[in-house]
């Protein structure tokens, strides 16, 4: 598979769904390094406009580490339709016991999503206007994700995944009240170590991660559109955060 998709025409527009709904991927020359990962994918190009339905790079822990596409928007394996998958592509911290859909996968099927920044609206006075978030000392980082294995009536495996959210920090809380939970390198690692790591365990690390140093910008309205991928999407506007 190519790791740039094209642009499905049925995908979901989310513009301010309360969560992480759009992010980008910009992979460095330190791609694999940074997550510790032996495979490679055939096309490995940046992405500047991740939205819901569309795939994109996946870490799992295969001892060692593999990078694998998947869709994003979880279909769980006993779902009997894969629209569901656009219900789901974030995962409350606060319910991933709870829900049936998050439970299994918490247990041993937990992944990360490499990322270089994301996006989310600010309520305004001239309406929701979207801002670019990034860390401020890393250009990659990894957002504690789930993922599970649906098949179609065809019998084929659909692998695809969701982004786990929790409520936001103070910095966050400027822009929106939620925000994707972002892990530190030996997180990362502890995360994705579902033998050494149990769901409880892994709830844990979730709770007292660490805190992130972001930085945000006001962007352009073109990001609204998931067929703008392109790198200029996220340049900065001249205005206040």
């Amino acid at each position: 598979m190519n790791a740039r998709s094209p642009v499905n025409p049925q995908v979901l527009v989310v513009r301010s769904p309360g969560m992480c709904g759009r992010y980008a991927l910009e992979p460095t020359d330190k791609f694999y390094n940074r997550f510790h990962i032996e495979n490679r994918l055939d096309t490995l190009v940046p992405r500047y406009n991740i939205a819901p339905a569309q795939e994109a790079p996946v870490v799992v822990s295969k001892s060692p580490n593999k990078v694998t596409l998947m869709k994003w928007g979880l279909i769980p394996h006993w779902a009997k339709e894969a629209k569901i998958g656009y219900k789901m592509i974030n995962a409350r911290i606060e319910t991933l016991k709870e829900k049936p859909s998050y439970r299994g996968s918490l247990k041993s099927r937990r992944c990360l999503v490499p990322a270089s920044g994301f996006y989310e609206w600010r309520a305004s006075d001239e309406g929701k206007v979207p801002y670019y978030i990034h860390e401020k000392h890393y250009p990659l980082f990894g957002f504690a994700g789930l993922y599970d294995v649906w098949k179609n009536e065809e019998g084929k495996e659909i692998y695809s995944f969701t982004i786990i959210t929790r409520e936001a920090d103070a910095f966050m809380s400027k822009i929106h009240n939620r925000m994707p939970a972002i892990l530190s390198e030996a997180e990362e690692n502890a995360w994705l170590d579902k033998s050494l790591v149990d769901a409880d365990a892994a709830l844990r690390l979730l709770d007292n991660c660490r805190k992130s140093e972001l930085d945000a910008y006001p962007i352009s309205k073109d990001v609204n559109k998931p067929e703008n991928d392109y790198p200029t999407i996220m340049a900065r506007l001249e205005a206040e955060y």
